[in-house]
């Protein structure tokens, strides 16, 4: 086997176990769910297959394993760059979706933005009979076109469009609860880009196709564990993760002090009765969010989740009262400065109960006796706002 031959079946097998990869993943995805984004994500690794398959056709002609024509090579690398624009567009949608964007939601608004594609598919058949993105020469050698480089602008800008927009959201404090996600999103493209730079330049580098599978493979982790740990409306942990993490406490050999903290909304079934289940939604988002946002201002280790409805769980590790009677306070300040920022139309406060952590007592004990606390909280609350309507 010459050296030549020996590259080109490297080639292939690299591509043809980025293939199964991603083939993998989208059979593992496919019909989890109805949702426009998970239609999106099984269209994007479609269209990354198609893409894998037309890239190695090309190069498996060009080092003679498969018969070379120049027809067969044009059309495998219309066939390439359009899968690529197709890719990429799915791809934005998909990031949109995630990222619970408006412009997502917005079915016209979603179709326009294909316009990049449509742009893609017109220039490839101009190409055809002009050559002005790649042609095959006189001696049957593929050529780069004058306006090659049009067809990765096209194409890539929807994911950098898509990545940036991710970037914006990590600082904002109304995203709090989408902040690891936004962290996937906004470097998705950097190893992918990376790589295709580099084969850009050295087109005998097989990186390309290499580093597409590896990125969607993390994005697909990422997304398996925050289904399996996580609470789909607010991203914080869910009962599953809270009990496995207060179970490895209770296994500490080193007696790290904890506090149980329980949070409940106040008045909540008001606000969905009144304004609706939408508008209860964001007020849990919102709640979750001040509770990230509370934690982060302080040095103790805390877990977060949503235990249920309206109620929601802080695990302190502190030995200080004093500091969990800070935190309550805290997470009352920056609820209403989110809610304000929101502008909802309705007031949004917690009770906060909060007991320490006995290691010889289940989880479900401690909070039985947080929540003890808690609605004393709430009957005064109840007692304040009836005394302020009089």
């Amino acid at each position: 086997m010459n050296t030549a031959t020996a590259y080109a079946v490297i080639y292939l097998e690299i591509n043809l176990v980025s293939v199964i990869l991603v083939a993998m993943i989208g059979h593992k995805t496919n019909g989890l769910s109805k949702m426009i984004a998970q239609r999106s994500f099984s269209r994007a690794i479609n269209s990354l297959i198609l893409f894998f398959l037309s890239d190695t056709c090309y190069v498996m002609m060009k080092y003679g394993l498969l018969p070379y024509s120049g027809r067969a090579v044009i059309a495998s690398k219309s066939v390439y760059f359009f899968s690529t624009a197709l890719m990429c567009y799915f791809w934005f949608i998909y990031f949109e979706h995630l990222q619970g964007t408006e412009f997502a939601n917005e079915r016209k608004k979603a179709v326009g933005s294909s316009v990049l594609v449509w742009v893609m598919f017109l220039l490839l058949i101009v190409n055809l009979f002009t050559g002005v993105l790649f042609y095959v020469d006189d001696d049957g050698v593929y050529r780069r076109g004058g306006l090659f480089l049009i067809q990765y602008l096209l194409a890539y800008l929807y994911v950098f469009a898509a990545a940036f927009h991710a970037f914006i959201g990590i600082w904002d404090k109304s995203k709090l609860n989408k902040r690891k996600t936004l962290i996937y999103l906004a470097l998705f493209p950097v190893f992918p880009a990376g790589a295709g730079i580099l084969q850009f330049i050295y087109p005998e580098l097989p990186l390309a196709c290499a580093a597409l599978s590896i990125a969607t493979l993390i994005m697909y982790l990422n997304r398996t564990d925050e289904m399996i740990s996580a609470d789909p409306l607010t991203k914080l942990n869910n009962r599953k993760q809270l009990s496995f993490y207060y179970e490895q406490w209770q296994q500490q050999e080193r007696r790290e002090p904890m506090y149980v903290m329980m949070i409940d909304a106040n008045d909540f079934k008001a606000i969905n009765d009144t304004y609706g289940h939408i508008s209860g939604d964001d007020a849990l988002v919102r709640i979750s969010n001040a509770l990230i946002l509370t934690c982060r201002e302080y040095k103790e280790r805390t877990n977060i989740a949503r235990y249920g409805g309206d109620e929601f769980i802080v695990l302190l590790l502190t030995d200080s009262e004093d500091r969990a009677a800070e935190i309550k306070q805290r997470i009352n300040e920056n609820l209403r400065r989110l809610n304000d920022a929101a502008k909802a139309p309705y007031e949004l406060t917690v009770s906060v109960g909060y007991v320490p952590a006995d290691r010889s007592r289940d989880l479900e004990k401690i909070i039985e006796a947080a929540d003890e606390m808690l609605y004393e909280e709430k009957a005064r609350f109840k007692r304040s706002r009836l005394a302020s309507h009089k």
